[in-house]
């Protein structure tokens, strides 16, 4: 079962920016002791740093294989009989 956090309506709405900024946690919102609502919050939308990290890897990925002298297809080809061996 989650754990979820409780917080008072008032203490939600005095630390806002606390409560809505890095958590990952949905948060349970209380009224007078009772469930009033719920925070949830959204995954951010990836930042222009991981698509570099991404386009990154995948120089060093491409930089490997042609020293290696393995193409795309031979990869593509192991990881299938890797992931859906016959028999």
């Amino acid at each position: 079962m989650l754990d979820i956090e409780t917080v008072g309506i008032r203490e939600f709405r005095a630390n806002l920016h606390k409560y809505t900024s890095g958590g990952k946690a949905p948060i349970a919102i209380t009224s007078h002791g009772e469930p009033c609502g719920y925070y949830i919050p959204v995954r951010s939308s990836p930042e222009k740093k991981d698509f570099e990290a991404l386009k990154n890897a995948a120089q060093q990925i491409s930089v490997l294989l042609e020293e290696s002298g393995v193409d795309e297809d031979t990869v593509i080809s192991e990881y299938q009989k890797i992931r859906h061996p016959a028999g």
